[in-house]
């Protein structure tokens, strides 16, 4: 090919040397003049290669324990020289400095070493100087020099070499941007690490791992997911988890977070339509089933204990798009394997998200994720007529849901059971009506069932109608300037309410 690059000196310094030497065995059989460094260095020598030190090239030794080693003119002059700048090829000249064709460096393990619980100054230590500039030069000035920033890329280049003995332009752009990839996202964990206790306000939002999607919400819609799957799950059967799948599976696992108990969860567009707290996981499946079983098809299904054989059995009965659990019997595994789009999810660990973001017009917003969860201690009771202790028990398992339910948010709750829901309305009075009128169309009787609601009621209208369905028992956050409306009205009908103190709108 006409366009492409020999190479015919390369400066390869690397943390990682394992995939290294099929690409240095074709490199020394082109007589590539090899410099290199410490551990790079002595690795090479020890597959007899032969290999010149940057030392040498320098005229300085590694100093300050070998945090300066590349640092020098004679380094970075090889790789940003112009190979057809006259004043470029004049100092190169002057200061007997060869040009380096290609640059082959990875980075000092930050990101592990910070998660393996290191001490602060062993992360320091981690923080990468040489290599981080090595890679940006020869990223800077890739219409010269081919730069490798990843063990992975090791593979690419011994093809390209072994088919056209060189690089194309195109592929060194290439290079480059999968180099100033690598240099983004490394700084970017660097700062976050940093403003953990600064909290400077300040975003840095970069991740090296796009998993392409089938497509984004829609068929018509690109998708893709940047993160790191494999930290929290185990796919253990089935095609890959889609865009709205992982919508779900999020609700799914936000909402089971805030739950102790046996608890099963059916998500269906972000909301739970069914979810039952009970003493096996059995029952806790019956229980949330029944709470719609119509929405239940096709849905998310998640537990927060192991799935043993005989609920696998009930749950192999209905369609769905994913099942969650933080473990499974080997024989409920084997079962429900035998749909091969099934997919099972095992759960590896909680995940660890302190902020939420999601892009807005020009930018993005950004927020404290809700992890207040309620509970008896931050309940306060405001009519004259105070909760059961079985009313209680309810409120607080209706309040965890309704913190996980679309804005504007009912939830009807009876023994720990989800039995209506009104989802995403534009006014409360409406949410009202359709949690009601879901209950209703499933049979269950709300005589005996607490109302939660995601944020304060500005009438009293909502709670006149539960009054008016046999509901006795209401938990909201209040702090409506109309309070007193709904307190008057509890009081007058013998209904109790407490307040919680938090709202959980969640658009």
């Amino acid at each position: 090919m006409s366009n492409v690059r020999p190479i015919q000196t390369a400066l390869i310094s690397v943390y990682y040397k394992d995939g290294l030497e099929p690409l240095l065995r074709a490199l020394e059989a082109r007589n590539v003049e090899i410099y290199s460094t410490g551990g790079t260095q002595q690795f090479i020598e020890s597959l007899g290669i032969p290999v010149h030190t940057v030392e040498g090239l320098t005229g300085y030794a590694s100093i300050l324990g070998g945090r300066v080693k590349t640092l020098h003119p004679k380094v970075f002059g090889g790789i940003l020289a112009r190979r057809e700048e006259m004043n470029d090829i004049n100092d190169l000249a002057t200061y007997d400095i060869p040009t380096l064709d290609l640059v082959i460096v990875d980075l000092y393990p930050f990101e592990e070493t910070v998660a393996s619980g290191a001490t602060n100054a062993d992360i320091i230590e981690k923080i990468d100087i040489g290599g981080i500039s090595l890679i940006r030069a020869g990223a800077k000035n890739h219409k010269e020099v081919a730069i490798l920033s990843s063990k992975d890329q090791y593979s690419r280049l011994l093809g390209q070499l072994e088919s056209q003995e060189g690089t194309t332009l195109e592929e060194r752009i290439t290079y480059a941007t999968e180099a100033f990839a690598v240099s983004s996202y490394y700084d970017s964990q660097i700062f976050n690490y940093f403003n953990r206790a600064e909290k400077l306000s300040a975003l840095r939002l970069v991740s090296n791992n796009a998993l392409p999607l089938r497509y984004g919400e829609n068929p018509h819609q690109r998708g893709s997911f940047y993160g790191k799957l494999d930290d929290v799950f185990e796919i253990l059967n089935g095609k890959q988890l889609s865009y709205n799948n992982l919508l779900d599976v999020d609700a799914a696992v936000n909402l089971l977070a805030d739950f102790d108990e046996p608890t099963f969860a059916v998500i269906k567009h972000n909301n739970a339509c069914g979810l039952a707290s009970r003493p096996t996981v059995l029952q806790a499946w019956h229980d949330a089933l029944a709470g719609d079983p119509v929405s239940a098809f096709g849905g998310i299904l998640m537990c927060n204990r192991e799935i043993d054989l005989a609920t696998a059995t009930e749950i192999d009965q209905i369609f769905y798009e994913v099942l969650i659990a933080p473990s499974y019997e080997a024989a409920a595994v084997e079962l429900l394997k035998k749909k091969k789009n099934r997919i099972l999810v095992r759960m590896k660990q909680a995940v660890g998200q302190h902020i939420q973001a999601r892009s807005v017009l020009n930018g993005v917003l950004v927020q404290d994720k809700d992890t207040f969860v309620d509970s008896l201690q931050n309940l306060k009771s405001v009519t004259e007529k105070a909760p059961t202790a079985s009313e209680l028990d309810d409120m607080i398992f209706a309040a965890k849901v309704v913190k996980h339910t679309k804005s504007n948010a009912i939830v009807l709750a009876k023994n720990k059971q989800l039995i209506g829901s009104g989802t995403g309305q534009t006014s409360r009075i409406d949410a009202m009506k359709q949690a009601v009128h879901k209950a209703r169309t499933f049979n269950f009787d709300v005589h005996g069932a607490v109302l939660a609601s995601d944020a304060f009621f500005p009438f009293a209208d909502s709670v006149e109608v539960a009054y008016n369905e046999g509901i006795r028992a209401v938990i909201q956050p209040g702090g409506s300037i109309k309070d007193q409306d709904s307190i008057d009205f509890c009081n007058s009908h013998g209904m109790s309410m407490v307040f919680t103190g938090i709202r959980h709108f969640k658009h």
